[in-house]
């Protein structure tokens, strides 16, 4: 019997793992980077220390309630806690619906002093920031308290993040190599968290995201101490929400689900940090991230659907809350990849070129909703990464057909044909609950690629962990990420 010829990814992974070795001649990039490979000669020529990869990870969540009308206990809990004033953050939509009337009824029955904060920017940017920073600076808050979707729980961190730290700047702690990345060392006030969609996940993790217009791209802080000391999961709080926000908070969570875990396994990372308080939020994949990670992702492929069909459907849409929190524990210590790096410049970029406006939602400007932008390259994300996991990304793909990993129609895929199956499935599954098909449904060209390229390289905390980019010596990404965004214009 003749030889099988290698597949072109066989022969990529090879040349991957070959970088790896301790020989010069494989540790340089080539002719490409000539600079680069005369440093990796001195590094030879001279004793150093080589970064050493890391060989533990951290898993923290906030702690979690779970149950119908949970929200109408909060006054309660800042009473225990003795809040002498709190700083309620909302948006100007939900101000005037149960979960913030909830929320508002139950302090007041208990007596707690509040302010309320409603002019929260869906999708915040610096300047949105900005405010909500100077407005709580100004009243001085013990406890703050948020209402609202991810873009809430995220504008709620920072203002209390930089009413600690009156005299901060914004980049201060905005992540490197877009702003300082500093620690974060003094203790923050007290933040419970009521999400209001089954989404971000916001309400579990130490990470908050927003949109720098003037850079055309999004980026964020992310640190344990952001984490609120309380998630109050109130399953009534999303039957307010239309359709395509269910759809979009929807697809966070699977992405956040498959994105962790797929993501390089934390002992791959490096290098190891110096002290564990600069061990990053985001460590990659690790065994207990695993566990919820693929919970999350069967019930978001399972239920996302029923909820897009049906927005009176309450069991799945409780499924999907739960699946949010459990994908937010998940992620909040493995952390997310591609498809998250390159969803911050398919957002920013919008608001000057394509200026796509997403239905349903309540906004005056343009906007691709980030479960949106995140989706869009999804297909060609995971074509590209299942080789660096065949077995997992294999798994992935049993999911979404819905059949066990031994049915033959998955067991006997070669590991070269995972990824395009994969790449299928994904797109069959994003069709069939409406989101566009492709970067160019929401106007991006073949000659935006080269700017979200260049959106996407400042996004080190999530490259770092994509495999095939994050696991490969001197890789900044550049051509992979040229070749999956022109394979995700169109599907």
């Amino acid at each position: 019997m003749s030889p099988v010829p290698a597949s072109r990814n066989s022969i990529v992974r090879l040349l991957n793992a070959s970088r790896h070795v301790a020989c010069p001649c494989h540790s340089c990039s080539g002719s490409r980077n000539p600079v680069g490979a005369l440093n990796t000669f001195r590094k030879f020529a001279t004793p150093v220390d080589l970064p050493t990869k890391e060989y533990a990870f951290e898993v923290a969540a906030a702690n979690l309630r779970f149950g119908d009308g949970v929200a109408r206990e909060i006054g309660m809990d800042f009473k225990n806690m003795g809040a002498k004033k709190i700083g309620l953050f909302t948006d100007p939509n939900l101000v005037k619906l149960y979960p913030v009337r909830t929320a508002v009824q139950a302090l007041e029955a208990e007596g707690v002093p509040y302010e309320v904060f409603d002019r929260v920017a869906v999708e915040p940017t610096d300047k949105s920031w900005l405010d909500a920073i100077d407005w709580s600076r100004k009243h001085d808050f013990t406890h703050f308290l948020a209402v609202g979707g991810g873009s809430v729980i995220d504008t709620a961190k920072a203002a209390n993040l930089f009413t600690v730290y009156r005299d901060a700047d914004l980049y201060d702690f905005i992540n490197a190599p877009i702003g300082k990345g500093l620690p974060i060392t003094q203790t923050l006030r007290p933040l419970v968290a009521i999400p209001t969609t089954a989404g971000t996940g916001s309400e579990t993790t130490g990470t908050a995201i927003l949109d720098i217009p003037s850079r055309n791209f999004k980026t964020g802080i992310a640190n344990r101490a952001l984490r609120p000391i309380l998630g109050v999961v109130d399953t009534f709080s999303t039957d307010s929400c239309p359709k395509e926000v269910h759809i979009s908070a929807g697809l966070d969570v699977l992405f956040h689900a498959l994105e962790s875990y797929t993501a390089i396994p934390y002992q791959e990372r490096s290098p190891r940090p110096a002290n564990p308080k600069l061990r990053p939020a985001y460590q990659g994949s690790n065994p207990i991230s695993d566990v919820f990670s693929m919970w999350a992702l069967r019930e978001a492929v399972h239920n996302l659907p029923r909820v897009a069909r049906d927005q009176g459907d309450q069991n799945a849409k409780r499924q999907m809350l739960l699946a949010s929190t459990f994908a937010g524990i998940g992620f909040g210590s493995a952390g997310v990849h591609l498809a998250h790096g390159m969803s911050y410049p398919i957002s920013g970029l919008n608001k000057t070129g394509p200026k796509f406006k997403m239905p349903g939602y309540a906004v005056p400007h343009p906007i691709i909703p980030h479960g949106i932008s995140v989706a869009l390259t999804g297909p060609a994300v995971f074509r590209f990464t299942a080789p660096s996991s065949p077995d997992r990304h294999r798994e992935v793909l049993s999911i979404f057909r819905g059949i066990s990993t031994s049915d033959n129609s998955i067991s006997r895929l070669s590991d070269a044909d995972i990824g395009p199956a994969l790449y299928e499935a994904i797109a069959q599954f994003l069709d069939g609950i409406g989101v566009p098909r492709g970067l160019k449904k929401v106007g991006y060209t073949s000659a935006d690629i080269d700017r979200l390229v260049d959106g996407t390289i400042p996004q080190r905390r999530v490259l770092d962990l994509a495999p095939g980019i994050g696991d490969v010596a001197g890789e900044d990404g550049r051509e992979h990420l040229t070749s999956i965004l022109e394979g995700s214009l169109e599907y």
